[in-house]
């Protein structure tokens, strides 16, 4: 079988994507410089967060993922990151090509809710790849990627942030059931609240709005509301 070796060599953060996506650099060898007509590659990418150091501010961000510090002897596990496919095109002995992974700002995500603790520094990946390989000099045959093929990456958070700063510039997101979604939109439209921000801060407040609130006057006079 044709020996293959994998290494990332970078990544950067789509700004023509539609959604959060990360594009990564990907070395693929074929030992012997054999010729390879087309390599059929799945990629999982883990975090391994017991690979990297974390400053006071991030393990308060951490607790909720990890326990309290003393634990993470034993809690500090790996954590799903993305599991995509590419298909390599044809290449003899060595190619370079893009691994594009979709992401996401869900914060129910584990992935999600570590990175976004992390104030600086790297990210200790570590990519799994097997799929079907098409080799062969004359014709061709079908053989498989080894399931022990595997590359370590250290992805610059600065990375991430970029990547998250182009969606969502500023702010965060958080996903809710449509029964919350649908009560805290009979809120802001009950009390005339002008954002959703001022919704959350008036929740957080514990307490309504000022009586005489000039935009719930307005929509008093006119009986419209703004969702």
């Amino acid at each position: 079988m044709t020996a293959f070796s994998f290494a990332c060599t970078g990544v950067r953060a789509d700004q023509y994507a539609a959604g959060p996506t990360l594009v990564f650099r990907l070395r693929v060898t074929a030992a012997d410089n054999a010729r390879v007509h087309a390599l059929a590659l799945r990629c999982q990418i883990r975090i391994e967060p017991a690979r990297r150091g974390y400053e006071p501010a991030e393990v308060d961000g951490l607790a909720d993922l990890f326990g309290e510090r003393s634990r993470w002897g034993s809690t500090l596990q790996p954590v799903q990151f993305a599991q995509v496919s590419v298909m390599v095109p044809s290449f003899t002995g060595e190619i370079e090509t893009d691994l594009v992974v979709p992401c996401t700002y869900d914060m129910d995500i584990a992935a999600t809710r570590y990175l976004t603790a992390l104030t600086d520094g790297e990210v200790p990946l570590l990519m799994l790849f097997s799929g079907t390989a098409f080799t062969g000099t004359g014709g061709f045959q079908v053989e498989p990627v080894p399931w022990d093929r595997e590359a370590a990456f250290r992805m610059p958070v600065s990375a991430w942030r970029e990547m998250v700063e182009q969606h969502f510039p500023g702010c965060g997101w958080i996903r809710l059931p449509r029964d919350t979604m649908d009560a805290l939109l009979a809120y802001r439209s009950r009390h005339a609240l002008p954002s959703w921000e001022a919704t959350v801060a008036a929740l957080l407040e514990g307490a309504d709005p000022p009586a005489h609130d000039p935009l719930r006057a307005l929509t008093a006079t006119t009986g419209r509301t703004d969702p």
